[in-house]
């Protein structure tokens, strides 16, 4: 079995593949200062509420855009499965063009997800991922990785929004019944999920068309589900994607070890 572990800022994603089937997955906070003994205990526990344990797993393969954490992941598997982890970007390539200024800059999570998108739903396309930032990926009609652009994330823009107006406290993240918001509550909430969704969708139409041709638009992300319903240049909501793409990088490893 295979263990696929998305390592993001806010949020870890993990995912546990028997072939191509994903037998479980779960969302947990990222933790730059957790040991890898105690992300072992963690994904123990995780892993046995689906009735299954270390052994058996006989790959691990990691996408991490914290580096604290890569390296207590890959303790982890050394200690307690005794091989090295699959690390994108760092032992292991995406297996995608990237036609970009410096290739070294763009985070794996976003290889990965432009790997995941073109393979589920062809290409041109473009990954919206809600996250700690707001990414949109461009992904070419070949496949090829041609960028994209980054936004501030809902949660993190609230919070600054919050910490810096005295008078303003943390609403709900969710959809309020009008835009026109009759108390200070809802005017947030208008201003946050309206006002990301038109974010979302302007920088869509933009990259359309400067593309020149149409193209799918993926959701993805641990914030999507709160936006994503008022977006209405998204196509497709797909929470797993990174992790889809994980595997699929890792059995295109695999093909090229064994031929």
């Amino acid at each position: 079995m295979l263990l696929a572990i998305d390592v993001g800022n806010t949020q870890t994603v993990i995912g546990a593949y028997r072939g191509e089937e994903l037998v479980g997955h779960w969302r947990i906070s990222t933790d730059a200062n957790k040991t890898g003994d105690e992300l072992a205990l963690y994904y123990q526990g995780f892993l046995g509420l689906k009735g299954l344990s270390f052994e058996n797993f006989d790959a691990v393969i990691v996408s991490s855009v914290v580096p604290s954490a890569t390296m207590a992941l890959e303790h982890m598997t050394r200690e307690y499965w005794e091989f090295e982890p699959l690390i994108v970007g760092h032992n292991l390539d995406a297996g995608i063009a990237v036609l970009v200024d410096n290739p070294r800059e763009v985070g794996p999570d976003r290889l990965v997800n432009a790997v995941a998108a073109f393979r589920r739903y062809g290409g041109p396309s473009i990954v919206v991922d809600f996250g700690t930032a707001t990414t949109l990926d461009v992904v070419s009609s070949r496949g090829e990785y041609l960028g994209g652009a980054i936004a501030p994330g809902i949660e993190i823009s609230s919070k600054a929004l919050f910490k810096a107006a005295a008078r303003l406290t943390k609403v709900e993240l969710q959809k309020p019944p009008s835009v026109i918001g009759k108390n200070t509550a809802r005017s947030l909430q208008s201003g946050i999920i309206f006002g990301f969704a038109g974010q979302v969708d302007r920088l869509v139409e933009m990259m359309l068309a400067e593309l020149g041709e149409e193209a799918t638009v993926i959701a993805t992300g641990g914030l999507a589900e709160v936006v994503v319903s008022e977006c209405r240049t998204v196509h497709h909501h797909d929470p797993l994607l990174t992790l889809y793409g994980l595997l699929l990088i890792y059995q295109d490893a695999t093909r090229r070890i064994t031929t």
